[in-house]
């Protein structure tokens, strides 16, 4: 009796650190339960519940590549079990585990065609990988066996919204609404579809429908800052970023946008102390860096705004205009090669913008490649026939490499564009006395000698 009491009563500890983890998880004590698992795995590692468990509070606090091991192992337990292989498919799918996901639902779809979430959630894994047709063909058949599914709507409200089609995302997200109020923040993607559809009011309302539900969640009321920012509020978007401070005092990217604020009201000792600030929070934030060069630079401090542009080029910059603006500054500061680096990349995120290709043209002529700098200003060209830089400087680039007619080409349509410009109309003039005394050259040069010493005798 001694040693069966001994066995039994290990086991039951390991019972009971299950059921205390499950209280702690329905709290939202996720560390903790996380605790009590390990114990009860500890005793019995051959329960596949334990490690399902255990996988979904994982994917509760992110910890997605961890609980991917804890299903894996639950399957290994438990071969065949339908929810277990969803979960792990679905956690494929959050980590770019595109073809294990689909394999795994195609699998649970082989064991049982009538398991909608393995419809459902394959949605989500086509949308990511932009294979959106897919998704709605798993969106139609989830719904012939679940036609009311409030995630089948919200997932393929995804794929429509990742297409740029707001109004018909807009539908199946109220569908959803209507379906499960409590579902998470589904005001907030109702209010950032008609943001996006051009629609103020209607995302004015859901955004501070979702705040009213959930008050503290500071992601939304950072979008909802952006997009007051956007309408040009800017004393309730102040007030909002402020409120995110209050609630996570080193939230940089609060920080960052009320210096912003601050730069594009010209207050610029004030925004240059907020970029530090938000630097001080998150060294690797994308932004101050490259506005306390524009504050260095106004203010006449070449050598610091040289070494800001330079940190910012450390980070991953992803928006062209930044990248643009960046070179146009390092070619200010005559910083050429840096330059050209800023530029190209910012071809390599939008090969269309015509101002890329213009500053780099512009690069090339400062140091001397005229060649490069012709083709690079009739690139831009080709994509802006009327750029007006392009224009003038491959004017000018032109007379330097001796083609006057095409300067004069140039010059032409750059004048008609902006008629006043006083180096323009300098150099027009000076073109036609080029090709006036090049006419009179020509001129001289096809009269025959003779006849004029005849003459003169």
């Amino acid at each position: 009796m001694l040693f069966d009491d001994m066995e039994f009563g290990t086991y039951d500890r390991a019972e009971r650190n299950a059921r205390k983890a499950y209280e702690l998880y329905e709290d939202g004590h996720m560390t903790q339960a996380l605790v009590e698992l390990d114990m009860a795995l500890e005793v019995n590692p051959a329960n596949s519940a334990w490690h399902f468990n255990k996988g979904l509070t994982l994917d509760s606090i992110n910890r997605f590549s961890e609980a991917i091991a804890e299903y894996e192992a639950a399957l290994e337990l438990s071969p065949g079990d339908l929810e277990i292989l969803n979960s792990l498919a679905v956690d494929y799918t959050r980590t770019g585990q595109y073809d294990r996901a689909i394999a795994t639902f195609e699998y649970i779809q082989s064991l049982d065609s009538h398991f909608e979430p393995s419809y459902c959630n394959r949605i989500i894994t086509y949308t990511e990988m932009s294979l959106h047709d897919l998704a709605e063909q798993m969106f139609y058949l989830a719904q012939q066996l679940e036609p009311d599914c409030a995630l089948c709507y919200y997932n393929i409200g995804n794929s429509l919204f990742a297409r740029g089609q707001y109004r018909r995302a807009i539908q199946c997200w109220l569908r959803t609404a209507e379906l499960e109020p409590s579902h998470p923040q589904i005001h907030y993607r109702i209010a950032q579809a008609c943001w996006s559809h051009g629609d103020p009011v209607a995302a004015r309302e859901h955004f501070l429908t979702e705040l009213r539900g959930n008050p503290g969640d500071v992601e939304v009321i950072m979008d909802f800052a952006l997009f007051l920012l956007d309408l040009g509020d800017i004393d309730s978007s102040r007030e909002k970023f402020r409120r995110i401070l209050e609630l996570d005092p080193d939230f940089a990217p609060a920080m960052f946008y009320l210096g912003e604020i601050a730069f594009n009201q010209g207050d610029l000792t004030r925004a240059e102390r907020l970029f530090q600030q938000a630097l001080d929070r998150d060294s690797s934030l994308p932004g101050p860096h490259y506005r306390m060069a524009q504050c260095a630079l106004a203010n006449g401090r070449p050598r610091e705004a040289r070494t800001c542009l330079l940190a910012e080029l450390e980070l991953d910059i992803d928006d062209a205009g930044t990248l643009i603006s960046m070179g146009t500054m390092f070619l200010t500061l005559g910083d050429n090669d840096n330059a050209i680096g800023c530029l190209l990349r910012a071809t390599n995120l939008d090969m269309t913008n015509a101002d890329a290709h213009y500053y780099l043209g512009v690069g090339a002529a400062n140091k001397g490649h005229l060649n490069d700098a012709t083709q690079f200003f009739a690139h831009a060209l080709d994509l802006d026939p009327e750029h007006f830089g392009a224009l003038r400087d491959s004017a000018f680039t032109y007379v330097a490499a001796g083609q006057m007619d095409k300067a004069a080409e140039r010059v032409r349509r750059a004048r008609t564009l902006l008629p006043g410009d006083s180096r323009l109309r300098t150099l027009d003039y000076s073109l036609r006395l080029i090709r006036l005394t090049r006419r009179i050259t020509d001129a001289l040069q096809k009269l025959d000698p003779r006849r004029l010493l005849r003459h003169s005798r």
